[in-house]
Parts: structure tokens; sequence; C-alpha cells
């Protein structure tokens, strides 16, 4: 089963379509479908990564800001 985008992304290469190919067997992929099946799945995993970041980072100001400077108070 082959995901359309993948399949348009090629089609659409043009004269970038040798490019992609040489840069795909230098990375050892078999195919240029492997090449950018891999790339889109890095892409992702990378915004995945980045929401977590950011969703743990939000967490971790919340709790700063509820404590105080001083034990006076």
């Amino acid at each position: 089963m082959q995901n359309q985008e993948i399949v348009k992304i090629i089609e659409n290469l043009k004269g970038r379509r040798s490019y992609e190919e040489k840069r795909a067997s230098k990375l050892g992929f078999a195919s240029l479908y492997d090449y950018f099946e891999d790339k889109i799945s890095k892409k992702q995993k990378a915004i995945e990564d980045e929401k977590k970041e950011l969703e743990s980072s939000e967490a971790d100001e919340q709790p700063k800001a509820n404590k105080k400077s001083c034990s006076c108070c």
C-alpha cells in the first residue's frame, strides 16, 4: 500500500528527481519511495518531540509561578 502523499511528491520532483535519486542511493535506500517515507516520518517525529518538549516546559513553569521568593509571606 503506497501513501498518496509520497507518490505526489515523487511525481512533482521534475528537475530534482535525479538529485533525489542520487541522494537516496547514497543514503542506502532501495527506492525514492523509501527515501521520502523515511524523510516524512522523521519530520513527523520531530514535530511530536517538539510538542512534547513544549508541553513539558509549560508544565514545569506552572508550579514555579506559585512559589514565593521569600519565606516571610
